[in-house]
């Protein structure tokens, strides 16, 4: 039984889909108006791997994430590089897809962006308007949140602390302080649609309930995004989607990952305190930085320092190094002392168990510690039957997946005609250092292994011969 956190209730509840095996996700994408960070990437990885256990674990899983292609900052960042904003938006939707990719982010079954579903935020709009939950004001149109018994219900926040810690706004037009816009009125120079209450263009807000219910349709099973999204954004979805839909819950569950923090303060592109992913990627392996986004559970702050990074590097690789001693070791003759069919077992229970309470990745990791622990002991004596070795690396190999992490070396994962040439090559690459360390020419063996290494595949000499894998 899988339990998750549900930030509406606070409290962890049993999942339960809309649809028997089936799972269906909204989870906030970014505003395409810069390169993602490190804070960012931790609400993508996190949800890339609830979107792999729930797969794992016999679900069908429609993942859908959107991009905000029209916002404010964009406006202003456009105007920053001298070009419109469709042609900034795209630029940063690629750099999206390119760095995400580099962390094992899956692409969503959906990347809906705002500006191509203007049509359903009108309907939407025009819905709320006569059934009198928003009204127009020269131009604008605004929801009027004391028409929605239920607002503040996923934050917490009375009305007199809404009221209390809103910015305040010079535009007299609105009725009440914390209502908030579903259309902007077109400004000079501004992108703008057509409405029947004038050109202008959608409110942030209203972007997301619209291809939410698109994509996913109504009570759909998880909206997830960062915790900075509880308010006002994902409140204002709930008020408008809920009041467009009668009542209607929008979704099922609300998750929400924790920050992460420099110094104890929220990462953000505000404070000027982020690191860009593509810059730390210059340093490190995208393996790396999901391992380390991922050790922490995810409701929990995650304070970052390069330092964390170098254990994630180092955590990374010991799994990596299990997985390859047992492939090395189950092609040799064991006998059957240690029972590692019985320990790979108990890994993916308590993998399993771990992963059912909460997506608790953290604690997934110590059942894949405790695995490569017995896979190195059994190694090392030698005592492991080559079957119970091999089902134990699978099992290794596997549950890293789970989580989005590649532990096999690569020429493990290159498949056809071109993979099979690259490893001839390499076994070739060997036996010739072989031949040169035996006529004692430990120049030429040692300019291989060096070469080998600048190019990032390491030549490690072990008592049953020459391994090479890549570098870290």
């Amino acid at each position: 039984m899988i339990r998750l956190y549900n930030t509406m209730t606070r409290r962890k509840e049993e999942f339960v889909p809309r649809e028997a095996g089936k799972a269906a996700i909204y989870a906030c994408g970014p505003t395409v108006y810069n390169y993602f960070h490190l804070g960012n990437a931790r609400m993508l990885v996190v949800f890339d791997m609830i979107r792999r256990y729930l797969t794992w674990r016999g679900f069908e899983v429609n993942y859908v994430q959107n991009f905000t292609d029209i916002d404010d900052k964009i406006i202003a960042r456009a105007r920053e590089e001298g070009c419109a904003t469709e042609a900034l938006a795209a630029k940063y939707i690629e750099a999206y897809f390119a760095d995400a990719a580099a962390l094992r982010v899956q692409k969503a079954a959906a990347h809906p962006k705002a500006t191509e579903n203007i049509a359903e935020m009108l309907d939407i709009i025009r819905v709320l308007m006569e059934k009198g939950l928003a009204y127009a004001a020269e131009g604008d149109v605004y929801y009027a949140v004391d028409r929605f018994a239920g607002y503040g219900k996923l934050s917490g926040r009375t009305p007199d602390d809404m009221t209390a810690g809103a910015r305040v706004d010079p535009n007299p037009r609105k009725r009440g302080p914390m209502d908030f816009a579903l259309w902007k009125k077109a400004k000079a120079g501004e992108p703008l649609w057509p409405s029947p209450w004038g050109e202008g263009r959608p409110g942030w807000h209203i972007e997301c309930s619209a291809m939410a219910l698109k994509y996913l349709g109504p009570s759909f099973d998880i909206h997830g995004g960062g915790g900075d999204l509880i308010f006002p954004h994902h409140e204002n979805e709930i008020a408008q989607t809920e009041g467009y839909l009668d009542g209607k819950a929008m979704a099922r569950y609300w998750m929400h990952n924790a920050f992460i923090t420099v110094d104890q303060e929220k990462m953000s592109k505000s404070e000027g305190n982020f690191f860009l992913v593509r810059d730390l990627l210059k340093k490190w392996s995208g393996d790396v930085v999901r391992f380390y986004l991922l050790g922490t559970h995810y409701r929990s702050p995650l304070d970052f320092d390069e330092e964390k990074l170098v254990m994630a590097a180092k955590g990374l690789e010991r799994l990596k190094t299990a997985w390859r001693l047992a492939e090395e070791a189950a092609g040799r003759p064991g006998e059957t002392k240690m029972d590692l069919s019985e320990t790979a077992a108990a890994a993916r229970r308590a993998f399993t168990e771990a992963m059912d309470d909460d997506f608790n990745s953290a604690q997934a990791y110590a059942a894949l510690f405790d695995l490569a622990r017995d896979i190195n002991t059994a190694v090392a004596a030698g005592d492991a039957h080559p079957a119970a070795l091999r089902e134990a690396a699978d099992t290794l190999r596997e549950l890293a997946a789970v989580l989005g992490l590649v532990i096999a070396p690569e020429e493990a994962e290159t498949a056809g005609a071109e993979g099979e040439k690259f490893a001839a090559l390499m076994a070739l690459i060997i036996d010739i250092r072989a031949a040169a360390r035996a006529q004692k020419d430990w120049l030429t063996a040692d300019l291989i292994r060096d070469r080998l290494k600048e190019a990032g595949l390491v030549i490690e000499d072990t008592p049953q011969g020459a391994r090479w894998y890549l570098a870290p």
